[in-house]
């Protein structure tokens, strides 16, 4: 499954061949890269590095889910990864247990899938025997990006209610 690279990197280096949720393992990549990352990555190394991770995360889901013969085969997980670099990125510097919660808050996200996940995620969806474009790519990213905002929404109106209105 990852001898081409859009494999590779579409199924997160191997994270999306977990037997157990491999959205979370996906995740869970996405967090220890980040930290790993972050002493030698400024706001504009993580820009750059996050708009090229969704471009070619778009070429390489798309290559992975057209292969696969799925619209969003549940494999790919570069899509959390991508994602949830944008949300640390936005809310660092933060101690664990904000990082944990964001983590929660975005599988919450992610994995359920409540309004506006859902239309987001809906939106792109191939119909049934409709060969997957890059459109349907776009859309495997795009949910988990609105998920990324979610989860960043509720982490600032957290802030708020915590320090007082």
């Amino acid at each position: 499954m990852l001898r081409h690279p859009a494999r590779a990197i579409a199924l997160g280096f191997g994270c999306g061949l977990s037997p157990w949720a491999p959205g979370t393992v996906g995740t869970l990549w996405a967090w220890v890269s980040f930290l790993v990352l972050a002493p030698w990555l400024g706001d504009a190394g993580w820009a750059l590095l996050i708009v090229a991770a969704w471009a070619l995360g778009q070429w390489a889901c798309t290559r992975t889910a057209r292969e696969l013969g799925q619209g969003d085969p549940g494999a790919i997980v570069w899509d959390e990864v991508v994602a949830f670099w944008i949300v640390l990125w936005v809310l660092m510097p933060v101690g664990a247990w904000a990082q944990a919660a964001a983590f929660a808050l975005f599988r919450f996200f992610d994995a359920v899938k409540p309004q506006p996940v859902a239309w987001a995620d809906r939106l792109f969806k191939p119909r049934p025997g409709e060969a997957v474009t890059a459109r349907h790519g776009f859309g495997i990213l795009f949910d988990d990006l609105v998920a990324a905002g979610c989860t960043l929404l509720v982490c600032a109106l957290a802030v708020v209610l915590w320090r007082g209105l």
